[in-house]
């Protein structure tokens, strides 16, 4: 019982602790204030996410994502994926055999969205949204409604919820579906916060590198208010000349 929790705990390494709080901005006043860490890097986390998410139940998901350590909110969220990606694969090793129907695979899949939506206040960090939003909650909606993102986007409580918006479009920019980036992008233009210009910039380069004619159409009207992080962001793959007019300000 609980193995995926046991066997993250059986491989923390006390060594990274210091450079991973570092990296992740741990201290008072930063964005991960007050998170704790085993001292794991995400391929290890992976790892055993990868040896264990087969044999999963929600009631070990709901401990691991409930912990004050990152790597098992991280472990909780990956192994989430797998489930969401697997249903057959996973009611299999949950001893339903071979009689599950397609209506219970749904099932399943709804229940890891319900799962994940139900849980935001503990995705408090952008590794575990960019990690898990979009394999689940944008893979979710590419055939429904769309409204929730926006909400997010507008009035999520938290920075992560608003970033779990722009970064779950995602899953429809690799369907060559941009138009919701496009629109969320608009509704955090001028977010006070570096990870959201950071996530914005990052997806309007993703729809560039799908339509680059229709991220320019996007940025000429607006690239002038935009936030320098974000700006960079977005044109990084233009090439270098393109790059400077728009950092200059040159394009009308």
């Amino acid at each position: 019982m609980y193995e995926l929790h046991s066997s993250i705990l059986a491989v923390a390494d006390p060594s990274q602790v210091e450079g991973l709080s570092r990296f992740f901005k741990t201290g008072p006043g930063q964005y991960g204030e007050g998170d704790k860490f085993l001292g794991i890097k995400v391929p290890v986390t992976r790892s055993v996410v990868k040896a264990c998410w087969k044999t999963t139940d929600f009631e070990e998901l709901e401990r691991c994502i409930g912990s004050e350590y990152h790597e098992l909110r991280l472990a909780a969220l990956l192994a989430l994926v797998e489930i969401f990606s697997h249903p057959k694969l996973y009611l299999r090793n949950q001893d339903a055999g071979a009689c599950h129907s397609e209506q219970s695979e749904e099932s399943l899949r709804r229940r890891c969205i319900d799962f994940y939506l139900s849980h935001t206040d503990r995705i408090n960090n952008w590794d575990l949204v960019d990690l898990s939003c979009y394999p689940l909650l944008g893979t979710w909606l590419l055939d429904k409604d769309r409204s929730i993102l926006y909400d997010l986007a507008r009035s999520g409580k938290t920075l992560w919820e608003q970033r779990i918006g722009i970064v779950s479009t995602m899953a429809f920019v690799r369907h060559g579906q941009l138009a919701d980036t496009f629109a969320i992008a608009d509704i955090l233009l001028h977010h006070p916060h570096d990870l959201i210009h950071k996530a914005v910039g990052w997806l309007l380069r993703e729809a560039g590198k799908r339509d680059k004619k229709a991220l320019e159409a996007y940025l000429l009207p607006r690239y002038r208010q935009m936030p320098r992080t974000m700006l960079r962001y977005a044109i990084e793959k233009f090439p270098e000349p393109e790059r400077q007019r728009y950092l200059k300000g040159l394009l009308n």
